[in-house]
């Protein structure tokens, strides 16, 4: 049974004829198998139907006949000399084989894609995993700062605070030297003479009842207010510096020194107050004071 030659049995499988010899001749005529692939890969490509240069025997793997290149009896007067004749059984068989081995050849390329598109989604699924990580860590870093900044705030309020007491601890440690002295030459007054005694229980006057802490609450001139727990012998001055350390930034940038008011009855406090104890202003057990812009001197 006489074979068809490798460009007649890819025409005969169904590819154009352009398509056919260009495969063979990029793949080095080595065989219908390797043109078949070619193909294949190729048959997306935009210039996959665009002609080759190359002469029709070079394709073929052989040097032009003067037929081909235009002779005297034209192209194709001898074609078909000396070339057996397949019958009708023969073509079929060999045409069979070859698209048997077409049907190889596309079901050996749809399993190389699916492989790939297999590693691609494998490759996508790894990317986002190690993406959803970083982001996780990066959250993670940030919950970290933000609850060290807290920490670190509340460090330097608890700070803050305890200079406020040192500070009126020394105040008074001052004050106390300063007119101790002068206190001790006065000339003591004479002890009162003894009066009559009660004669009845009744006459006795109530006891004043004694709070060790005095519950504040501050209006700022923004509406808003602060609430804070002060001993009730810290001064006024304590309360005063909380609402200047609490009070938030004012428009314009500066801070202007406060001044605070008694609700009811109303009353400004004086800088000589801010020495005295709440419990001697009469701020205990709770009082709500009012926060009003000091005008500069």
């Amino acid at each position: 049974m006489a074979e068809l030659t490798a460009l007649e049995s890819l025409i005969e499988m169904g590819f154009p004829r352009g398509r056919a010899e260009k495969a063979l001749a990029l793949t080095g005529n080595q065989g219908i198998e390797a043109a078949m692939d070619w193909l294949m890969e190729h048959e997306d490509d935009p210039d996959v139907d665009e002609p080759l240069d190359t002469p029709l025997g070079h394709i073929l793997g052989r040097e032009p006949t003067f037929s081909e290149q235009g002779g005297p009896e034209g192209p194709g007067s001898a074609a078909g000399e000396g070339k057996p004749i397949l019958s009708e059984e023969e073509r079929q068989e060999q045409t069979k084989r070859m698209l048997e081995l077409v049907a190889q050849k596309q079901r050996e390329r749809e399993e190389r894609e699916e492989r790939e598109a297999l590693e691609r989604e494998r490759q996508r699924r790894r990317q986002g995993q190690e993406l959803s990580a970083a982001r996780q860590r990066l959250q993670e870093d940030e919950m970290r700062r933000a609850a060290e900044e807290r920490r670190r705030e509340k460090a330097e309020e608890l700070a803050a605070r305890q200079r406020v007491r040192e500070k009126i601890e020394r105040d008074k440690a001052e004050r106390a030297k300063k007119y101790g002295s002068s206190v001790g030459s006065r000339p003591s007054p004479p002890a009162p003479e003894p009066g009559p005694v009660p004669s009845s229980p009744s006459q006795e006057p109530p006891t004043k009842r004694e709070y060790d802490q005095c519950r504040i609450q501050v209006r700022l001139p923004d509406g808003t207010s602060l609430t804070q727990t002060f001993r009730a012998r810290e001064q006024l001055a304590a309360v005063r510096l909380y609402v200047e350390l609490h009070r938030g930034e004012e428009p314009g940038g500066g801070q202007d020194p406060v001044q605070l008011l008694s609700g009811f009855p109303r009353r400004a406090f004086s800088e000589a107050d801010m020495e005295r104890p709440l419990q001697e202003l009469g701020l205990v057990p709770s009082a709500v004071l009012i926060v009003a812009k000091k005008c500069p001197s």
